[in-house]
């Protein structure tokens, strides 16, 4: 029964899709408003398909149905209800089917949200996009990622479960579909940029239509890689949370891209300038998810997620190829439209900022980039195997990252157009003056080496400088003034100055030591931290059994870093166990397991400052994402270019739309313009005009 569902559920995502294609195109190129009307309708059934298919595969684990093939390579009688639900995206073809279910579930979103704006081609080209890519992935859940094969289990059959460091620990549950939201999310905005190119309407509606759905989506990709941090840091035992891992890599170069466009989408809506750069960043941020699924599912690079190898890595590189092609092809045919009508008028503006910090964010994303694909293009050169360490990462990314945050302190506070000396003297001193204190505060508590002392400054800075605008946004409208795009971002940048000072903290002060031969009652000292071994401890769980050594940490505990042996393949996962402070965290890691109860062992200390910081600062990001998606208190006044005109034509009832779409402000002529005074300083910040 749950191969049949599941089967139908996917045959259906497929038909409803191909259909929804083909009405809307007849409908675009016919101007036949019944048929795009009929495009909500599709959303509903792909959405239903999906949520079928997902039913079932989550049946068929729960109910241990190892005629599944998926269920009998995956699932097991033995992995706890957490983990086994989270299998359906612990492999694979189950990752592709939580892709496919929140696509659909997009998808349907955009029909809901403009179900009155069905019959507007901009709405209809973008649809049509989005059912393209959902054809795609509803292809690969019929052939090379097919979550439903049969399989004949023998009697008594029993399956292997997850991957071991998969079922470890609760954040696996949340770390996928998190990343997953903001990949999918991505799918929305770059949908409606490919219709703005195919409509010709590139001008500045397009970007009112999908300002929220890439503020979400880039939330949640946020989120989704704080979290799969975390899950590395407590699960993995190495110490460390981020190791530039090809796969880490794959989720942070949407992240770079997405922030870029998130940032110098300002300045098109404010002066009609950039839009070649945030189009092709826009294309660039769905490509790059596209390409991050290549490289996690496709086994062409080693990585500790790389749990699979299949033969899905051929089309998901062909649709990375399809995507980057037909986007270029797009933006040079509507390279006349393209033209910006603006210019900058200083490099000492907002508008300035905003360029330099894309430039910055695109040279961050090229070095990962390159550092990532690099053994790819070695390997298939000359055959040979190469990696790229993490020393190539750090120092090519850390004097960008340093200049970021200069950015940050300083671009809130440069007006539009042209700053004067003396207006940045005024705003700049306070935030200046605690950045100074932070870098005396970080040589009072320990902090070492010149680019730790150098982020603690910029980070102070930057504070100050987001501190200062929130400071006068609540002053002149209370705490609504925190709500809205100016202000949450604000908040986000807070976060990041959190998560970079932690980063730089924990990154050039960490202590690591390894203490053999200890026996219960002994004790061992890291960094000025004391660790007393108490004595071992046996769990046995339904899937494993953990051999554990109980020790204190300073006194408290007890703790219980193990080895824990998983019963069905054998396989053995190390578990840290983890003291954390405000100001210090101390991981504990059993090294081998002890033969007996009495055996000596040995255990790995790792000393690291302010790493709580790294998930506070994560949460203020989502925070303040949450409180950008919403509008201030006063919105500019753009005309969202998706909205339907009516057409005056003779012979044209008053009622009717121009399927070619508007010519007004924000097209391809004039851009809208804000007009300059209150409302612009509310728009932009306590002093954005």
């Amino acid at each position: 029964m749950n191969l049949a569902l599941g089967t139908a559920g996917v045959v259906l995502g497929l038909v409803a899709s191909f259909g929804a294609v083909v009405t809307l195109a007849v409908g675009l190129i016919n101007h036949k408003p019944d048929l795009l009307r009929l495009s909500r309708v599709y959303t509903w059934l792909v959405l239903a398909a999906a949520v079928l298919a997902v039913f079932a595969m989550e049946r068929a684990l729960i109910t241990r149905d190892f005629t599944v093939l998926y269920v009998a390579k995956n699932g097991s009688s033995r992995t706890p209800g957490l983990f086994n639900v989270a299998t359906m995206w612990a492999a694979l073809e189950g990752s592709i089917l939580l892709w496919v279910l929140f696509l659909a579930g997009y998808t349907a979103l955009v029909g809901r949200k403009f179900r009155d704006r069905l019959t507007d081609p901009l709405v209809g080209w973008a649809l049509l996009t989005m059912f393209v890519v959902c054809i795609f992935f509803f292809g690969l859940l019929l052939g090379p990622a097919n979550p439903f094969k049969s399989f004949n289990p023998p009697l008594g059959y029993d399956g292997p479960g997850p991957n071991p460091l998969l079922q470890n620990n609760p954040l696996m549950a949340f770390h996928p579909p998190m990343l997953y939201l903001g990949y999918v999310g991505f799918t929305v905005p770059f949908a409606f940029a490919i219709a703005a190119l195919v409509t010709g309407r590139v001008g500045e509606g397009w970007l009112v239509e999908t300002r929220r759905w890439t503020l979400i989506a880039w939330g949640f990709l946020t989120v989704g890689i704080v979290l799969g941090s975390w899950w590395s840091y407590e699960v993995l035992g190495w110490g460390g949370y981020w190791a530039w891992d090809p796969v880490e890599n794959a989720s942070f170069l949407p992240f770079l891209t997405g922030t870029a466009y998130i940032h110098s989408v300002m300045v098109q809506e404010r002066r009609g300038m950039l839009r070649v750069w945030n189009l092709s960043l826009l294309c660039a941020t769905f490509s790059l998810t596209i390409l991050g699924t290549f490289i996690t599912r496709s086994g062409v690079l080693d990585s500790v997620h790389a749990f699979t190898e299949s033969g899905i890595g051929p089309a998901i590189l062909g649709f990375f190829a399809l995507v980057v092609a037909v986007t270029v092809g797009l933006i040079g045919w509507r390279g006349d439209r393209l033209r910006s009508p603006g210019r900058i008028d200083s490099p000492v503006s907002r508008e300035g900022a905003f360029l330099a910090n894309n430039v910055l964010f695109g040279a961050f994303a090229f070095i990962v980039l390159l550092g990532t694909v690099f053994p790819l293009l070695v390997e298939a050169v000359n055959g040979k195997r190469v990696s790229v360490g993490v020393p190539y990462f750090n120092r090519m990314t850390m004097p960008v990252g340093l200049t970021l945050l200069f950015l940050m302190a300083v671009a809130p506070v440069l007006p539009w157009r042209k700053a004067s000396g003396e207006l940045l003297r005024h705003r700049l001193l306070w935030p200046a003056w605690i950045g100074t204190g932070c870098v005396v505060l970080g040589v009072l508590v320990g902090q070492t080496g010149l680019a730790s002392l150098v982020a603690f400054g910029l980070g102070g800075f930057a504070a100050g400088s987001a501190g200062r605008q929130l400071v006068l946004a609540t002053r002149r409208q209370g705490w609504r003034g925190l709500v809205g795009r100016a202000n949450g971002g604000m908040i986000v940048h807070l976060g990041v100055v959190v998560i970079a000072v932690a980063f730089a903290a924990s990154s050039s002060n960490v202590r690591q030591a390894e203490f053999s031969n200890l026996k219960p009652g002994d004790t061992a000292t890291l960094a000025g931290h004391t660790i007393t071994y108490v004595r071992q401890n046996e769990e046995v769980d339904s899937n494993k059994t953990s051999t554990q050594a109980l020790v204190l940490v300073d006194g408290h505990g007890p703790f219980a870093p193990g080895i824990s042996k998983f019963t069905l393949n054998g396989s053995t996962v190390g578990t840290p166990s983890v003291f954390s402070r405000p100001t210090v965290d101390v991981v504990v890691s059993l090294l081998v397991a002890p033969e007996s109860p009495d055996a000596p062992i040995s255990l790995r200390v790792t000393v690291q400052p302010l790493i709580m910081w790294l998930w506070i600062g994560g949460g203020i990001m989502a925070f303040g994402t949450m409180l950008a998606a919403f509008p201030g208190r006063r919105r500019r006044g753009i005309e969202p270019v998706s909205a339907p005109v009516p057409d005056h034509r003779p012979g044209r009832s008053p009622g009717s739309v121009d399927p070619s779409g508007p010519a007004g402000p924000g097209d391809a002529g004039e851009p809208s313009r804000q007009p300059a005074g209150a409302n612009a300083r509310l728009v932009l910040g306590p002093e954005g005009a």
